[in-house]
């Protein structure tokens, strides 16, 4: 396996599918045709059945302390949502396990399945033993009660499930010999996989090996367990064969995590000069069908945003999770980011045009010159000198024309817990592992480049691993814009205690010293606390007589602190804009009100075509963090970003309110928005 992109674009990467094993079997898995169902008869000899683990909480936004019902490996007497796995079947070849799958018969008595969030509140639950379909609940600050404020606004959007689709579906490969599971994945987290192996097969974690493949792409959908790698692996140990899976990229859209998939209401209390006084939101997620970590916190972190980058004094949040009868919702680029940050850019467009003033000026008046932490507990950076920085370097024209949109925004990056790192010196070269690690995102060109810095070993000395658990035995993942930051860091106290080993037993420093003996280092270094950025895009677009889009140019100003690899990091800002502009106008995983999707290929689920793209202009900037190599978060920011700045543009262009993603044909055709669900009332 490679981490060098340049032998990956030569197809020179070994990914899961090009793994090969003696005796190797390939796994179907059978899946529920129903979003809601008991079932009345699954054929005993279907694999898995005698499979009775619940998936803990893993990878990003997994959260202690939160209860619910947990996903259960294979459904046993119950379907809950469609694509949910029953069992699954073995062959020599893929072309006969499908053939095998195709005969399974299973008996179901269907029943009325949770669809809407609206549903959700005001049915009886899905899950015997609850009260309710509310998940989790939070409140966030305190009470606004009646201001008696000249400018109360208040509006309802809604934000639709996407999935990730990355160009490599999940898929993992499993082996059990001599007592040991071995896993290789197309993963974002080997740690996350390890975990939740051992929490479900009831194995030590010494007695499971995770390695990641070259991995084509996840965007969040890649980093945490799923029932599909529990039952494989349960298979290589009963079969005691190699077993393989990959989705297909109909499973990938029905039975993968989806994104997004939130609701909110937000009120603003503001006076005529365009200033908030007091911000009020009531979140809803449609979490799905169990609890998996992070739909059941999700609410919290959007809640937690919802001030956005600006001093606001006075908040107060009202945030639900409610269990539906659909796969449940997971992390995807942004994971919660996305939706605050639209919740209160929207806002801020609705006062300007409530108060007649530029959407600029009124985010101005919002902005603070110092570093604050808002009612809800995020903390601020300084965001009016970084707004007057932005309008000039975009540059961004006062008032804005018709046609271009402008959005102000934080970066909340998953800093903690830290992050793992090892440096192995042997045979005249340096390999490296870090836990968070690569799956399209160049992480081996900043790796080289802080080691090169550091120790002044030459990049093609230099051998990075992809994770793997036996040669890095602790590590988190790579999700949340985190990377360069926590892996970073971990990566430079590493080469720094490499450094002072060798000094200490050598009596000094020099590439003979370390090249030429053996030397091993392994450490967790841990982080805590808030490592927030802030970032802007203004977007310009066009709509033709036939409600087609063009968006004709993003320009994008984040503060990135130290770049340590300048073209990968503009590589990620022009992809994730694609993304954003793909998620904004026509990306969607859309249900009926039986529970079936009914965006079931790449052909209708809304992805944009790789060209034309369009153009997008990157400017850096901002002082180092305090943090070691001194990056901040970037991958994320895109998506967070342009939404609501396409939104915008699109708004001025159509001359009505746009509250809803992706924005509906009719709206770009210039009709109504869409009143499919009432607002909900804020409630203390």
């Amino acid at each position: 396996m490679t981490t060098d992109p340049v032998g990956l674009i030569r197809g020179k990467g070994r990914f899961l599918d090009d793994l090969r094993f003696p005796d190797l079997l390939h796994l179907k898995v059978l899946r529920s045709i129903h979003a809601r169902a008991r079932l009345l008869k699954v054929p005993p000899t279907l694999l898995g059945r005698d499979l009775h683990a619940v998936l803990p909480s893993t990878g990003e936004g997994a959260a202690a302390g939160l209860t619910g019902v947990g996903e259960p490996a294979v459904a046993q007497e119950e379907v809950n949502y469609v694509g949910q796995p029953i069992g699954a079947v073995v062959a020599p070849t893929l072309a006969e396990a499908e053939d095998l799958a195709a005969e399974v018969d299973v008996e179901y008595d269907p029943l009325p399945p949770v669809v809407t969030l609206r549903q959700a509140l005001s049915s009886p639950p899905i899950h015997a033993g609850l009260s309710s379909n509310v998940m989790t609940e939070f409140t966030l600050g305190e009470p606004v009660g009646d201001l008696g404020a000249p400018v109360v606004l208040e509006d309802r959007f809604q934000i639709a499930r996407v999935a990730a689709n990355p160009l490599e579906t999940r898929g993992a490969l499993a082996l059990f010999e001599g007592g040991r599971l071995t896993l290789y994945a197309s993963t974002q987290s080997v740690y996350s996989v390890r975990g939740g192996l051992s929490q479900s097969l009831g194995l030590p974690p010494e007695a499971i090996r995770v390695v990641q493949t070259d991995t084509g792409g996840a965007f969040g959908s890649k980093g945490s367990l799923y029932p599909e790698y529990v039952l494989l692996a349960h298979t290589a140990m009963r079969t005691g064969r190699p077993v393989k899976w990959i989705e297909t990229r109909r499973e990938h859209l029905t039975s993968s995590r989806h994104g997004r998939g939130t609701e909110g209401h937000v009120r603003l209390h503001a006076g005529r000069d365009g200033r908030v006084q007091a911000l009020e939101g009531d979140i809803l997620v449609d979490a799905g069908a169990y609890l998996c970590g992070l739909n059941g916190s999700t609410p919290r972190f959007i809640g937690y945003q919802l001030t956005g980058p600006y001093g606001i004094p006075r908040a107060f949040v009202h945030a639900r999770s409610l269990y539906t009868n659909k796969v449940p919702l997971g992390p995807y680029r942004g994971a919660g980011r996305p939706e605050a940050a639209f919740l209160i850019e929207r806002m801020m467009d609705r006062l300007a045009d409530e108060l007649g003033l530029d959407p600029v000026e009124v985010r101005r008046r919002n902005t603070t010159e110092a570093p604050t932490v808002s009612p809800l507990g995020l903390q601020l950076p300084p965001s009016r000198p970084f707004l007057e920085e932005a309008v000039k370097a975009l540059p961004c024209p006062s008032p804005l024309p018709q046609g271009a949109g402008f959005c102000l925004f934080v970066l909340v990056p998953a800093l903690a817990p830290g992050e793992g790192a090892r440096l192995l010196a042997r045979d005249g070269k340096l390999e490296v592992g870090v836990g968070s690690h690569n799956h399209g995102q160049a992480h081996g060109a900043w790796t080289r480049s802080l080691l090169t810095e550091e120790l002044g070993v030459p990049p093609e000395r230099i051998v990075v691993h992809n994770a793997d658990t036996d040669f890095l035995s602790r590590g988190i993942g790579s999700w949340g814009s985190r990377s360069a930051m926590a892996g970073g860091a971990a990566l430079v106290a590493a080469a720094r205690r490499l450094r002072r080993q060798v000094e200490e037993r050598t009596g000094g420093f020099d590439l003979d010293r370390l090249l030429g003996g053996e030397w091993d280092v392994t450490l967790f270094e841990p982080q805590s606390g808030q490592m927030n950025s802030l970032g802007a895009n203004v977007v310009r677009a066009r709509v033709d007589d036939l409600g087609r889009v063009t968006v004709e140019e993003v320009l994008a100003y984040y503060d990135l602190g130290r770049v340590l690899v300048p073209a990968a990091a503009e590589s990620q800002v022009v992809g994730g804009t694609l993304q954003a502009i793909g998620e904004t106008l026509s990306e969607e995983v859309a249900y009926d009100l039986n529970g079936q999707v009914l965006t079931g290929s790449l052909a209708d689920a809304g992805l944009l075509p790789s060209s034309p793209a369009t153009p997008v202009r990157v400017e850096f900037h901002g002082a180092p963090s305090p943090i070691p190599p001194g990056a901040k978060g970037v991958g994320e920011s895109p998506t967070v970003g342009v939404p609501p700045a396409l939104v915008r543009a699109l708004e001025g262009l159509l001359r009505h309110r746009i509250t809803d993603l992706p924005v509906r044909p009719a709206q770009l055709l210039g009709g109504p928005r869409p009143e499919a669900a009432q607002a909900l009332p804020v409630e203390p």
